[in-house]
């Protein structure tokens, strides 16, 4: 009891009670159920939706280039009743879409769809006109390269050139109308972006709809890679010493294609 003239002792707050936080450790079956997961997952992404592939030739120069790595969708081109299509909507090929396709040699090969069931198509000076009138194609690279006339002006009506197949010659000619060739129906016809520099369709034939497996997505790496068809060089490509090393431990990809996406 505190006396007058004395200041009374209040008494100390309670001190709060700190909590236990209790860190839970996974156990080894709880860990190996987490890793089996992420497993089925990526298996189930690799097998039925995406899949990874790198490019080899300048062929889609300068849409793909040498060592730019594709991410592609699998899923947009399935049958509607695949499983998986409810992650990504499906569609038909269309004109203008680049489509990866089985092929014999070398298995797999990615072109450009230009021609489609139905369409009429022929080649004028390097110029493709479907149904008559000419292609907006903005993609489209010419460099240079000796003359052909059975690449520039298609369908042709002389064999000239020993790398077309002598089977697709000969069943080009039945499909001919009027100098356009006519798209059977199931049937693609493709061309490499490099037009000067592709085999492709002219040269080997149509791509079935059945052998049509995927579309690309997204360049999620591009190694930097010399092309023997691009002869367009820099006015100065020299590097100051200063730069030398920095050049070095950067320049072996291409960093501005990262994530970006294909069309």
């Amino acid at each position: 009891m505190s006396t007058p003239g004395s200041i009374g002792q209040m008494p100390a707050p309670p001190q709060p009670r700190l909590s236990r936080l209790r860190l839970h450790l996974p156990t080894v079956p709880e860990a190996f159920a987490s890793l089996l997961q992420t497993v089925v997952v990526a298996l189930f992404l690799l097998t039925f939706v995406l899949q990874p592939y790198l490019i080899p030739s300048e062929s889609m120069e300068r849409t793909l280039l040498v060592g730019d790595f594709l991410l592609v969708n699998k899923q947009v081109y399935a049958p509607s009743d695949s499983l998986g299509r409810w992650l990504m909507p499906y569609r038909d090929v269309a004109r203008g879409d680049i489509v990866f396709f089985h092929h014999p040699q070398p298995p797999f090969l990615v072109k450009r769809v230009v021609g489609i069931p139905g369409d009429r198509l022929r080649i004028e000076d390097g110029r493709v006109l479907v149904n008559g009138r000419v292609l907006d194609e903005p993609y489209a690279a010419f460099e240079p390269a000796p003359p052909n006339p059975f690449r520039d002006d298609f369908p042709a009506k002389v064999y000239t050139d020993p790398a077309v197949d002598p089977l697709w010659w000969k069943q080009m000619q039945g499909l001919t109308r009027d100098g356009e060739l006519v798209v059977p129906d199931g049937q693609y016809f493709v061309l490499g972006d490099n037009r000067n520099h592709s085999k492709d369709s002219r040269f080997w034939g149509f791509v079935s709809r059945a052998d049509i497996v995927a579309r690309p997505l997204v360049i999620y790496f591009s190694l930097t890679r010399p092309s023997t068809t691009d002869v367009q060089q820099a006015a100065d490509d020299r590097l100051g010493h200063d730069r030398e090393l920095s050049a070095k431990l950067t320049g072996f990809a291409r960093w501005k294609r990262i994530f970006h996406v294909v069309h």
